[in-house]
């Protein structure tokens, strides 16, 4: 017996070492690559408004360190899928936490407040609604984590995380919860700010907020067009006749909101990150960083024309060589071969400016507060004396609910008729009840439409306005006072909510996807070609085809 099991484990001893041996000659095979190491610096660079059809168009005007490095060697998304009724800020959400709004509870930039029945930032800290200072923004409501947050995980804090942008919400969660530090640019005196919630103030903010304040240069500087007009393409000959020059004056109590939304503040942005990457030395310390930065293409709405897409080209134009000069300062810092640069593009905002009246386009106005009203008072034809409805904002109507309790009253029943009676109104082509959006009933996809409300913020019915008309006033419309003022309101334009993103890795080819990409999956993608572990409601699968041409090589 003893012989027998000797002779046994003897033969089991021999089949694993030849096991061995077959699977490390596998291994070693001729030709075989060694998997590429793992990036020291990401940075990732969130485009508001951009879109591929623009950066198709302007390609031969572009330098070759900016787009067309991405292009040339990167991985392309021509059409990444954020769903429908998404902004910048709620788009910004998704990508950086690969999570839907009715997951990481950021569906918009603007949240309602019930009791103060007052718009506010949806990133001020739940227990300071009802009051507001930029300081005041935190990363809190924000419910899930971030890449940035795994990456500062992933080297036990090791790494810094850092981020810049003009807008406040933005650099918030571009930083996410464990960032080392968040700056913006102040509507108020044009400084870099930041939250409470971090305590850091790197070396080029110091600089910039003492010896090179933005209010000392502003006076001077203006945005004109960067080429000669005749090399902006298809555009009518009237428009390349008068160039554009847009100027930012101390007079202008806004300057410094409305510079935030120009070409030149992209470089503001652009420049400062250059000193991010080279006096913090990230990417050089043997650990991940990461820089994020919030740059903005849109539409720019503080002209006189309703056409504006002389300055939107010109926008991307100068983003292309202020990619290249981010792209400079990394190669003369831990080098390219060290890192992940990705740009992730994100919904302009919707709408532009009403055409003039001589095209004959089909157009009216939607007033929210008569809207309130005329429901208000449908309400209490059916139901007797009270407030029934508490206010509108972004789309929805918000009914109350104390009241409805207090009369015991059943809410989908309400919402039901307010729907109908609403649905009636000159101006609305479609009403959502909160009910049907929960039950995926509503829209023209009803689960996309589910996944991009956050319950805690919704309110209780959501009117579709035909586009070409104009939403009046409502809370968010309180400081129109001037016709001027006016004349900036946006239009409802209903458009598709997608953008491309860019990505560019050690080992990972040139390639193009042309396939609609949920938005979900950026981040467990960009996570896996780190080698870290995705946010913590990243649900979505990778995206396989890049991680094979990263394996593959």
């Amino acid at each position: 017996m003893k012989r027998k099991d000797l002779s046994l484990n003897t033969r089991i001893v021999c089949a694993l070492v030849a096991s061995m041996v077959s699977i490390a000659a596998v291994g070693a095979r001729p030709g075989a690559k060694a998997p590429a190491s793992r990036p020291t610096l990401v940075v990732g660079i969130f485009v508001e408004g951009l879109t591929a059809e623009y950066v198709d168009l302007l390609r031969s005007n572009f330098t070759e360190g900016g787009f067309e490095r991405l292009i040339s060697d990167g991985v392309t998304l021509r059409n990444v899928d954020y769903g429908p009724g998404m902004d910048a800020t709620a788009a910004t959400a998704v990508i950086v936490s690969g999570a839907a709004p009715v997951v990481n509870g950021v569906p918009s930039a603007k949240a309602w407040d019930i009791t103060t029945r007052r718009e506010y930032p949806i990133l001020l800290d739940p227990k300071l609604a009802g009051s507001y200072s930029e300081q005041q923004l935190t990363p809190a409501p924000l419910l899930v984590s971030t890449l940035s947050d795994e990456i500062r995980i992933s080297d036990g804090g090791l790494g810094q995380v850092h981020s810049i942008a003009p807008d406040p919400q933005i650099a918030l969660l571009l930083a996410g919860h464990a960032g080392n530090s968040s700056f913006w640019i102040s509507d108020v005196n044009g400084k870099w700010t930041t939250s409470t919630h971090f305590r850091e103030t790197p070396t080029p903010i110091a600089r910039r907020n003492v010896g090179l304040t933005l209010a000392s240069r502003l006076d001077t500087m203006a945005w004109e067009p960067s080429i000669p007009l005749d090399r902006y393409p298809d555009l009518p000959e009237y428009k390349k006749l008068y160039p554009f020059r847009h100027t930012f004056p101390s007079r202008d109590t806004d300057r410094f909101k409305i510079f935030k939304t120009s070409a030149i503040s992209n470089r503001e942005v652009a420049t400062t990150a250059a000193e991010y990457i080279s006096t913090l030395s990230l990417g050089k310390r043997g650990v991940t960083d990461m820089l994020s930065i919030g740059v903005n293409v849109s539409p720019y709405l503080y002209g006189r024309e309703a056409d504006n897409r002389i300055e939107t080209m010109d926008a991307l134009l100068r983003l292309d060589r202020d990619i290249a000069s981010i792209v400079k300062a990394v190669e003369n810092g831990p080098g390219m071969a060290n890192t992940l640069l990705f740009v992730a593009g994100t919904p302009a905002p919707s709408g532009g400016k009403r055409d003039e009246e001589r095209w004959g386009i089909p157009s009216g106005e939607f007033s929210p507060r008569k809207a309130v009203s005329l429901l208000n008072m449908y309400l209490m034809a059916l139901h007797g004396n009270g407030e029934w409805v508490s206010g509108y904002h972004n789309g929805f109507f918000y009914l109350n609910r104390s009241l409805i309790k207090e009369r015991g009253m059943n809410d989908a029943d309400l919402r039901r008729e307010g729907a109908e009676f609403l649905a009636r109104m000159s101006g609305v082509s479609d009403v959502y009840t909160l009910d049907d959006i929960i039950a995926r009933r509503a829209g023209d996809d009803p689960t996309a439409l589910h996944r991009n409300i956050s319950a805690n913020h919704a309110g209780d019915l959501l009117v579709m306005v035909n586009p070409g008309w104009e939403v009046t006033d409502g809370e968010e419309y309180e400081s129109v006072k001037t016709a001027e003022e006016r004349a900036q309101l946006p239009v409802v334009r209903w458009q598709a909510t997608t953008s491309p993103v860019y990505i560019l890795s050690p080992g990972l080819d040139a390639s193009e996807i042309i396939e609609r990409i949920d938005a979900r999956a950026i981040a467990p993608t960009l996570a896996r070609i780190l080698r870290i572990r995705s946010p913590n409601a990243a649900s979505a699968a990778p995206i396989q085809s890049i991680l094979f041409n990263q394996i593959s090589n």
